[in-house]
């Protein structure tokens, strides 16, 4: 199943991640039930798509941090905060936070639409 992400390319859109209750997650055995599967082929199968998941929702969380990032360093800010401080809120390095600024910027920008294939 795929989705399209508004910036011109498609995604496979992950199987949901299911909370586990508390008291099965801190069981270090027990990881979204994989070990109860014994099927190779299905553990291989529900094992890549919880890969999926998780790489999507970290691709997600990362272009919100960005967002966030570019937010706080906006100069209309009256209480803006430098890339240091902002470095040092996500414990990023202070380049890695002035990259994330900008790629936070372009996000908020939004799509080129110059770039945008024609129909």
């Amino acid at each position: 199943m795929t989705e399209s992400s508004g910036r011109g390319e498609r995604r496979v859109r992950p199987s949901p991640l299911l909370f586990e209750p508390a008291e099965v997650a801190s069981d270090p055995e027990h990881f979204f039930d994989l070990e109860s599967i014994e099927d190779p082929r299905e553990l291989l199968s529900r094992a890549t798509e919880l890969t999926q998941a998780f790489q999507a929702a970290t691709d997600r969380a990362l272009e919100y941090q960005a967002m966030a990032a570019a937010q706080l360093a906006d100069p209309r800010r009256f209480d803006r905060l430098t890339a240091a401080e902002i470095a040092r809120r996500a414990e990023w390095s202070e380049d890695y936070a002035k990259r994330m600024i900008d790629f936070g910027r372009d996000l908020l920008r939004g799509p080129d639409p110059r770039s945008a294939p024609r129909p």
